[in-house]
């Protein structure tokens, strides 16, 4: 085994508690908090074994295996006691050594299903490890589904392929999973270090007890560290954040990221950490202020450019993101939210709102599964949180109702919202019956709804619930 083998080789950590169903995923993750905090324990026992770790989420962590394999008797020992360390906090996991993150991923989602949990693939066996796989554990959907309809369902047959023509006819995204297919690394490393010093650092005077200021420091501290990696023509896939309080306390850690790092994403991997490490305290006890953030780019590659949108949205969500940031640190994490879409039949509970660079819980409806009885498109713009009074009534006067069947008593003709002045409906259309939670005799519901055009062009969707009208929204 040449050196440049023994310098790929990887060790990784999966704990299935922590990491999403997706192996690889290309797009910025974020972990909410309580995810971090927890799985700090499981990072402080690997450490034991590598100082060096690298952290790619909560969940999953790996570290380079030749100095630690040789202290502890070899990778499969090195591996087994691991497993065993990782396991006696109470927590499942798999552990896979191979050439390279990509296969030592794979080892170690293979080695969940094994007893004990460890699969080590031999040095210079990754490709052999590989070639029977689908090709959607590349992580990539579109691409697979792209490769499958082209006859090509494994990585063996896709790594076949000629680079160049992979690089042609998919891109730079077909070129990076093709590297992945051969057993390769993601990116070629830059062929040596930089001539300058890249690392940035802050110092907090008086020492920064809360995490949000620290956070909305990094962002920034992240620019400076981009616009000097920029500058040198390069770019990083890793980054070391350092962390001293002024006890004298340090918190180090590798962070990586399935793509190269934005400075929302190192803003967000120092939150998990800070949140880790403060949940590492014992209850009677205060961790210290913080005085010096520091910021170390790692593993470097050849910078590669970004293509930003065509008109610019890429800059426009990147104002937003600092914007946000910067109210945090100001009135605290949940005091800026973000709209995620979520499944549901009415408007209300198609939308959760959820702080401000966190992932909504995995419990949350799906958006993507069939809804029956959701309304059709348009969507509303305003969607009421406490949905208003209202009164429908017909060309005599007499207030419109509903059957079981679905039969309307009169045309709609006139429409009091609040309480306000009746106003002339000039389009109606409906009713759309609704039977929600049959099953649950004390949540169980039977409403109807319409969608409403005023005369004073307002358009509202209005349901009608136990001989009641209520307007849950409106449109412009």
């Amino acid at each position: 085994m040449t050196g440049a083998d023994r310098d790929r080789r990887v060790l990784a950590v999966r704990c299935p508690a922590w990491h999403p169903p997706s192996l690889v995923s290309r797009q910025a993750g974020q972990v909410p908090g309580p995810a971090a905090r927890a799985f700090e324990q499981v990072v402080t026992v690997v450490q034991g074994f590598c100082p060096r770790i690298e952290v790619l989420r909560p969940g999953l962590c790996a570290f380079g295996v030749r100095g630690p394999a040789r202290y502890f008797g070899g990778e499969t020992k090195l591996a087994g006691k691991v497993a065993t360390v990782v396991g006696q906090l109470g927590y499942d996991c798999g552990v896979g050594v191979a050439d390279g993150l990509f296969a030592a991923l794979l080892a170690s989602r293979d080695s969940q299903r094994e007893r004990p949990p460890v699969t080590v693939v031999p040095p210079g066996g990754t490709p052999a490890f590989l070639a029977p796989r689908a090709v959607t554990v590349l992580g990539e959907p579109d691409l697979s589904d792209l490769l499958v309809r082209l006859g090509i369902r494994t990585l063996g047959e896709f790594a076949a392929v000629p680079a160049a023509e992979a690089g042609n006819r998919f891109g730079a995204q077909g070129l990076l999973a093709h590297r992945l297919a051969r057993g390769l690394d993601p990116r070629p490393l830059a062929a040596r270090p930089p001539a300058a010093d890249l690392a940035v650092q802050l110092e907090f005077d008086p020492p920064a007890e809360q995490s949000e200021r620290v956070v909305f420091a990094a962002k920034a501290l992240a620019g400076q560290m981009h616009a000097q990696l920029a500058a040198s023509g390069t770019a990083c896939v890793r980054v070391q954040i350092q962390v001293r309080c002024d006890n004298g306390e340090e918190i180090s850690r590798l962070w990586r990221h399935d793509g190269l790092l934005s400075e929302l994403a190192v803003a967000e991997r120092v939150r998990w950490q800070l949140d880790g490490w403060r949940a590492g305290h014992s209850p009677g006890t205060q961790p210290g202020g913080i005085s010096v953030l520091r910021l170390v780019p790692d593993q470097l590659v050849v910078s590669q450019g970004r293509q930003l949108g065509l008109w610019g949205d890429a800059v426009v969500t990147d104002r937003v993101a600092r914007a946000a940031i910067r109210v945090q640190a100001m009135l605290g994490r949940h005091a800026v939210s973000q709209p995620v879409l979520t499944g549901g039949r009415s408007p209300a509970d198609q939308a959760v709102l959820v702080a401000f660079g966190d992932q909504p819980a995995e419990q949350l409806r799906p958006a993507d599964r069939p809804w029956p009885g959701q309304i059709p498109p348009p969507a509303p713009a305003t969607v009421y949180q406490v949905p208003r009074q209202a009164t429908v009534t017909d060309g005599s006067g007499s207030l419109v109702s509903v059957t079981g069947r679905g039969h309307v008593s009169g045309e709609p003709a006139r429409l009091s919202v609040a309480g306000g002045p009746p106003a002339a409906v000039t389009a109606w259309t409906g009713p759309w019956p609704v039977t929600e939670r049959w099953w649950d005799p004390e949540h169980a519901c039977r409403k109807a709804r319409f969608q409403l055009v005023t005369a004073d062009g307002s358009a509202w969707l209005a349901i009608v619930q136990d001989g009641h009208w209520l307007i849950e929204a409106s449109y412009d």
